[in-house]
């Protein structure tokens, strides 16, 4: 999707116990993440990165990897290790990965 320009892991790659960075907006985290995903809306990334650590990984993930990649591109020149997640929630959800939700009902991608 970025010519090469980001670095991306496929879902299953993903180790367990890494920091991933959810950049979805709130409805869409509310309704299916994964579990231990930090969310930051891409939109307030710029004015909240002093939150994500430099010491280690960051995987970005979103939807369908458009905006985590954005996110990931930005990081890596700021100065960050940010991996894209291929696929986004979408791939995670195809891949039976463990998700959660806020509220009732089964975890789900919008």
């Amino acid at each position: 999707m970025f010519g090469g320009q980001v670095a991306e892991v496929l879902v299953n790659e993903v180790p367990e116990d890494v920091y991933l960075l959810d950049v979805r907006e709130d409805d869409e985290w509310r309704t299916g993440h994964a579990p231990g995903a930090v969310h930051i809306p891409l939109g307030t990334l710029g004015e909240r990165a002093d939150e994500v650590p430099r010491d280690r990984r960051v995987y970005v993930i979103c939807r369908s990897g458009g905006r985590s990649g954005q996110a990931t591109m930005a990081l890596n020149q700021a100065g960050w290790d940010a991996v894209n997640v291929a696929g986004g929630m979408q791939a995670w959800e195809h891949a039976a990965r463990e998700m959660t939700a806020d509220g009732e009902g089964e975890p789900r991608v919008l």
